[in-house]
């Protein structure tokens, strides 16, 4: 490997296995401020418990997510300094809010919701449990716009010495590549939480532990995730397959191994890529469908890759397209799962069927590894580019930084977030044991009788 393919490893590998952790923290976020709503409008200290269970592992999460975040802010100079010199005029405004608002706001309200609940009242308990919520949000829209920015330039004018300087302030942060991103982002965010939830509450039903707190995280975990999974379709899913469709068709083209353009274009279901034969091997596809949803035309013209010059082609087709049909796919089984889960939670049948209950218990790994193909997908789409028109990726390196010193970093790197790794596991552990804490000495809780759960 050259090293400009380790540069990009090395980035992959780092911001692959830090993105674990931020995308079940902005999940849990909305999902913690949905239980102290339902606990303060109901009076019921159950979601007080669930709430202050969450937080827990929100905590751990948020921690080892911030460790694992700081390699990469540093890699901006040490991996990439000429992407960083070209474009920090524009990405380093965005950079900077995150970490001077979203992020500060999001550390000091955890601290309060964490330790002070006993000290709040219930409704000011439940505005740090939304800002917590807001700061994790915030944090994840100036990051979103940063990538779109990459993705979709808007909003900057290039200076005498060939660099790129903010010229439109507002059309940078309400990018229109950004507000779809974001929105497809988050909801993936909920669907991850969702799914976490939902399996520690079949895990505790399956061991008949905890019930009624068991039952709390089944019930929000389903009802919040089946919602999800439907707004990962559609609008959010839907209005960013237009977005690429529009101004990456290279990129549309190798995520269903189009190589011929032609109207009513298919949609390709199953396959594999041949490019060196410069077709779909063994294809199973719905005729006119990719038009549709690209351009809302049964009949409307798809460009092949074909017909797209060979340097502007991403330069790992193969990937790309199985990157995208595994998102896809689990995609359709995430509402698969959990639209019968709510039809059993509906007929007060879910904790009753086992198999329901095993299915939720080992089917959350799945929503990390779709995340993981879908930013895998906008990543290798908007290759060779860095910034998409505007840089390529191998213009955008540090050039005295040799393969072998990046190489012995990545290791380091490897080494470390095992370790890490190791010990979120054991602490994440040691919580799912202890379980809910039940209080009856804090605001709002004590003395009163928690209603039925339905």
């Amino acid at each position: 490997m050259d090293a400009l393919a380790w540069h990009r490893f090395q980035f992959g590998f780092t911001i692959t296995y830090h993105y674990l952790f931020p995308q079940l923290t902005m999940g849990l976020a909305f999902l913690i401020f949905v239980f102290k709503v339902i606990a303060l409008k109901r009076g019921d200290p159950r979601y007080h418990d669930a709430a202050r269970f969450w937080a827990r592992i929100f905590g751990i999460n948020f921690v080892v997510g911030v460790v694992t975040g700081i390699p990469m802010e540093f890699q901006f100079g040490t991996n990439w300094s000429r992407f960083s010199d070209f474009s920090g005029g524009v990405i380093g405004i965005t950079l900077a809010m995150e970490g001077m608002f979203a992020f500060f706001a999001e550390s000091a309200f955890l601290g309060l919701f964490l330790f002070g609940e006993k000290k709040l009242t219930p409704k000011m308990h439940l505005l740090s449990a939304f800002m917590v919520f807001f700061g994790s949000w915030l944090s994840g829209y100036f990051i979103i716009v940063t990538n779109a920015f990459m993705q979709h330039p808007v909003g900057y004018s290039v200076t005498s010495s060939g660099r790129l300087q903010l010229s439109d302030f507002w059309a940078y942060l309400l990018n229109p590549w950004a507000i779809w991103q974001y929105l497809h982002n988050q909801s993936a965010s909920v669907v991850t939480a969702s799914f976490v939830v939902a399996a520690v509450g079949a895990f505790w039903t399956l061991q008949d532990k905890y019930r009624e707190s068991a039952r709390i995280c089944l019930k929000v975990g389903v009802i919040a995730g089946l919602i999800a999974c439907l707004l990962q379709v559609f609008p959010t899913g839907d209005m960013h397959g237009k977005m690429m469709a529009e101004y990456q068709k290279p990129a549309l083209a190798a995520m269903e191994g189009k190589f011929e353009s032609g109207d009513r274009a298919e949609l390709a279901i199953i396959g594999q890529p041949d490019v060196n034969a410069r077709k779909l091997i063994n294809p199973i596809v719905v005729p006119g469908i990719l038009s549709y949803l690209a351009y809302g035309s049964f009949g409307a013209n798809v460009k092949g890759l074909n017909d797209i010059p060979k340097d502007q082609q991403p330069d790992n087709i193969e990937l790309l397209y199985y990157a995208y049909h595994i998102m896809v796919g689990l995609g359709t089984i995430f509402i698969a799962i959990m639209g019968l889960s709510a039809l059993l939670l509906w007929r007060n049948r879910l904790e009753k069927t086992r198999v329901m209950m095993w299915v939720l218990m080992l089917a959350f790994p799945f929503p990390y590894i779709a995340t993981t193909a879908g930013w895998m997908v906008a990543e290798l789409g908007r290759q060779p580019w860095l910034i998409y028109g505007l840089q390529r990726t191998i213009h955008g390196t540090s050039p005295t930084v040799a393969a072998g010193n990046v190489a012995f970093t990545t290791l380091g790197f490897m080494g470390l977030y095992l370790g890490m790794g190791i010990l979120f596991l054991y602490l994440i552990s040691k919580e799912l044991a202890k379980g809910p804490q039940q209080s009856t000495d804090l605001p709002g809780a004590g003395g009163q009788t928690p209603v039925e759960v339905k």
